[in-house]
């Protein structure tokens, strides 16, 4: 999504003041504001109504804020890109995390990557085969103020098979000597300065993360945008960087109203995919407690096929994710601005 959040605030004054007098800041404080705007593009922004600001600030990785959208519920933005917002967030999060699970056999372990927010997590321990999930990300304070305020997550996060680590995810998966079932990739875009477009990289996926999967294990990442005008900035990109580690990948998108757009996720194996949406159905009576609000077999089957323009570009994409040659989607990171 885009770049720099900006707030107008209902009385017309620009600006919000959320430090108290020792300049740190308060995030007791819900600031009343009329409007979030986002820069999708360098000609394009959108915009929602606000019932107030509940946190804003600045981690040693990435700008943070949390909002109470009118329309969305609670949002949480990093780095001027809105990541999930409470009305829609099952859209994204039950297209990462179930199809992996769902196609894998038997899967029992689980590393994500990222996740801060904890949903992947919820997501995850839903399938009653799961024995353990990691979820590491680098960000502290995103995760403390997830824990707080995303209420739907708290059970997760008190998950006794939840095994929470703050590092940077390519050295947890470096230093760790098991191996697991499914690897999941739930995160922040490739931004230019941001903590994460090297877990984007081929070198990336073929000495770190492949070699951490069990047999039959499954790799799967949120890969972006994945419009008509969008796919190209990203998404066709990091198809094209698994493509060159894995035997077997499938691409599959959704529309996620909060994003304003298509979303992509890569789905990753050494093995075949064996996909049928009457099976599928199956699986998610037999392992998942509780109702999908949006995945069916049907659906995902559905969600694999992407219209003439994607494909044709998929089909002809050449770019290779590199430490040196990497995409970036519009916005920049902490790091870029410092």
């Amino acid at each position: 999504m885009g770049e720099a959040v900006e707030f107008y605030p209902s009385n017309g004054v620009s600006g919000i003041n959320n430090r108290n007098d020792s300049g740190k800041i308060n995030d007791e404080t819900h600031i009343k504001c009329g409007w979030y705007e986002e820069v999708i593009d360098d000609n394009l922004k959108w915009s929602f109504a606000l019932n107030g600001v509940l946190h804003k600030g600045t981690s040693q990785y990435q700008d943070i804020v949390l909002l109470d959208t009118k329309h969305f519920g609670k949002a949480l933005v990093i780095d001027g890109k809105m990541q999930s917002a409470e009305v829609d967030e099952f859209i994204y999060h039950e297209c990462l995390i179930h199809p992996p699970l769902l196609c894998h056999p038997n899967p029992k372990t689980i590393f994500i990557m990222g996740g801060g927010e904890g949903s992947a997590a919820r997501e995850a321990l839903r399938h009653n085969s799961i024995e353990k999930v990691v979820m590491c990300d680098i960000d502290q304070e995103v995760v403390d103020f997830c824990r707080r305020y995303l209420t739907v997550n708290q059970e997760a996060f008190r998950n006794k098979k939840l095994n929470l680590v703050i590092n940077d995810a390519k050295a947890e998966l470096e230093r760790r000597n098991e191996k697991f079932d499914i690897i999941v990739g739930d995160l922040a875009d490739p931004v230019e300065g941001g903590p994460c477009y090297q877990l984007y990289t081929k070198s990336f996926y073929e000495r770190i993360l492949k070699p951490k999967l069990n047999v039959n294990g499954i790799f799967v990442t949120q890969a972006g945008p994945a419009g008509i005008f969008t796919h190209k900035e990203v998404f066709s990109s990091i198809y094209n960087t698994i493509k060159q580690v894995f035997k077997y990948v499938v691409v599959y998108a959704a529309h996620v109203p909060s994003f304003a757009d298509t979303w992509g996720w890569v789905m990753a194996s050494d093995q075949p995919f064996s996909i049928n949406a009457e099976e599928i159905d199956k699986k998610i009576d037999k392992r998942i407690d509780g109702e999908l609000l949006y995945l069916n077999g049907a659906s995902f089957i559905s969600s694999t096929t992407m219209n003439k323009s994607v494909s044709l570009s998929l089909l002809h994409e050449t770019h290779i994710y590199t430490e040196d040659d990497a995409r970036f989607i519009h916005g920049h990171g902490v790091a870029y601005h410092n």
